[in-house]
């Protein structure tokens, strides 16, 4: 009767341990999922070029901030969320200067782009 009971319980051992690892794998893909899910939604978020208007970027600086920061608090990966985190950091900036001083939407812009391609990079 052992003889038996035991190539059972070892197929059962192994059909375990095949689906913990089927699980795993599973999560990986969903991480990988959600990862892109959030880089897309981000790099829709930030509109960043030469050409942008001042104004219209620091009117929409908070709310631009604050769907950042949401996504920062979906993502699961570390680096990613920092990065959100750095880029929404910068819109809050934006938001606090006055909108007539150009020089210093320049420099935000230049700060930003390359907060931007960090943000890029962790999305890779």
């Amino acid at each position: 009767m052992w003889k038996r009971t035991a190539p059972v319980a070892a197929l059962g051992m192994l059909l375990l341990a095949g689906c913990s690892e089927v699980s795993e794998i599973s999560k990986s893909v969903d991480g990988a999922a959600d990862k892109a899910s959030v880089c897309g939604q981000a790099l829709g978020i930030v509109d960043l070029n030469p050409n942008v208007d001042p104004q219209q970027v620091q009117s929409e600086a908070a709310d631009k901030a604050q769907q950042l920061r949401d996504l920062a608090g979906q993502a699961a990966d570390q680096d990613l969320q920092q990065n959100l985190t750095a880029l929404a950091d910068g819109y809050v900036e934006l938001e606090q200067q006055r909108a007539d001083r150009i020089g210093d939407f320049n420099q935000w812009l230049q700060q930003n782009l390359s907060k931007l391609e960090s943000l890029r990079q962790a999305c890779m």
